[in-house]
């Protein structure tokens, strides 16, 4: 449903949420705690930069924080961020053809899920994952 850029992104902002507020963390500290592939996580990163859910400072010391309060980001911020405002647009089954006026046989089903999995993720908040992500990086 989301992309594995997608997931890392949501793992990485979670980390950050949990560290001392305008703490900057260098990105390799990132992917170590999250092992999740560096270059991988620092592309992202600078992508969630430009949108201003994250800042960052560059040189010996710098590193990515949190610009947002926790309660402020959503996880449909994030998807919408980095897979895109359409990310649950397209056929479930893969028809390039499906659509409200030719559906597949799931479309009507799959719109109305999607609506919920949108409403869902709107509503839920980085800060309510404090403990998953703790739990992962064993804090």
């Amino acid at each position: 449903m989301i992309s594995k850029k997608c997931e890392y992104g949501i793992q990485a902002i979670l980390y950050l949420s949990i560290l001392e507020k305008n703490q900057a963390i260098p990105v390799g500290q990132i992917a170590k705690k999250l092992q999740l592939p560096k270059e991988f996580v620092s592309k992202i990163l600078q992508s969630l930069t430009d949108s201003g859910i994250i800042g960052s400072i560059k040189g010996k010391n710098g590193g990515f924080y949190l610009l947002k309060n926790s309660k402020e980001i959503t996880i449909l911020d994030i998807i919408k961020i980095i897979d895109g405002e359409k990310f649950l647009d397209g056929c479930v089954l893969g028809f390039d053809n499906c659509s409200d006026e030719k559906p597949c046989p799931v479309h009507i089903k799959w719109k109305k899920c999607k609506n919920q999995i949108i409403e869902i993720f709107s509503k839920e908040t980085i800060d309510k994952y404090e403990l998953v992500i703790r739990e992962k990086i064993n804090l």
